[in-house]
Order: structure tokens, then C-alpha cells, then sequence
């Protein structure tokens, strides 16, 4: 696989599962800029995710969502973090897929809960039974991430900075291809 300067990585998976923080980090080892999703919307409605989907609903939210994917998608030489749900719109799965370089952060069951069972900042999981709920997300979501990914590489258990560079090892960087520290 040869990976240009103008190739975009994008980062797809559950939350909770690494995306922001291994995907910053792979932008700071390449010297590219970093975007999510998420952040991106947040930053343009002046509220959290929750706000909008307590206003909008969820459907409101994706239209939101895939406008951005969109937009973020045409640049070039991006690393993009995107919201876990992203997947779920067909134009969405195919912007990314065809504008970039996919990376599914496969995470497992037990550790998504782990990582998400305390964040009030998930509007899926505020239901009665969140665990329910995001064993059911995940399974109607993994195929899809694995369908449109170019790479499954599993969610990291070590450091972020160890699973950026077994992300740049999958991609077929090396330590050549990344910038220096400053």
C-alpha cells in the first residue's frame, strides 16, 4: 500500500474506543492536522452533542454529522476522528471510503463499557439499561466498521502513543515517514 502526503486517515469505531486520542496522536507523529467530528459540530452549534440531540434528535444530529463528513472528507492529507454513528448513513460510509484511508479501532464489549459507563456525555447510553443498550449498538455496528475499513486494528491497552505507532507499522510508515518531536 503506498500512503502519500494528500492520503486521508480516517478512524472509525465505538466510543470508547480510542479514536481522538490514537488519531491526534498519529497527526502529531505525521504532521497533519487533526479533526473530529464531533468536536467539529460542537464547536460549530455553540452546544454539546446531548444539547442537540435532546433538540434535534438523534436524525437532526446525522444530518449534522454527515454535512461535516463532507466538508472534512474533501481536504486533503487529514487525519479525521469520526463519531461513532457515522457509519450508519450510507453516503457517510462512502465518503469515507473512497476519500481516505480507513482505520476501524476494534474494540471489545467489556472494555467500551468500561471506558463509557460513567460518561453522562453519551446521549445513546442514557436509557434505563445502558449496557443493553451498547451491546446492542455494538452489534448492529461492527459489521458495518468492518465492511468500510481498510484496516481493523484492535483499540489500544497500552499507551496512546504505542497505538499510534502500531497504527503507522499497519499503514507501513515508519519512523522516517513520521516529523520529529519538536
Amino acid at each position: 500500500m503506498h500512503l502519500d502526503q494528500d492520503t486521508n486517515l480516517f478512524f472509525i469505531g465505538f466510543m470508547g474506543a480510542g479514536k481522538t486520542s490514537v488519531g491526534r496522536s498519529v497527526a502529531r507523529m505525521l504532521g497533519r492536522p487533526f479533526y473530529d467530528t464531533d468536536h467539529e459540530i460542537e464547536a460549530r452549534c455553540g452546544v454539546r452533542i446531548a444539547t442537540i440531540f435532546e433538540l434535534e434528535g438523534e436524525d437532526g444530529f446525522r444530518r449534522r454529522e454527515t454535512r461535516i463528513v463532507d466538508e472534512l472528507t474533501r481536504r486533503s492529507g487529514i487525519v479525521l476522528a469520526t463519531g461513532g454513528g457515522a457509519v450508519l448513513r450510507p453516503e457517510n460510509r462512502e465518503m469515507l471510503r473512497s476519500r481516505g484511508h480507513v482505520i476501524y479501532l476494534d474494540a471489545t464489549l467489556p472494555d467500551l463499557w468500561r471506558r463509557t459507563r460513567r460518561n453522562r456525555n453519551r446521549p445513546l447510553l442514557q436509557t434505563s439499561n445502558p449496557r443493553a443498550r451498547l451491546e446492542a449498538l455494538f452489534l448492529e455496528r461492527d459489521p458495518i466498521y468492518r465492511e468500510i475499513a481498510h484496516i481493523v486494528m484492535p483499540a489500544h491497552t497500552g499507551s496512546v502513543a504505542q497505538a499510534a505507532g502500531h497504527v503507522l507499522t499497519a499503514l507501513g510508515l515508519t519512523a522516517s515517514d513520521a516529523v520529529p518531536h519538536a
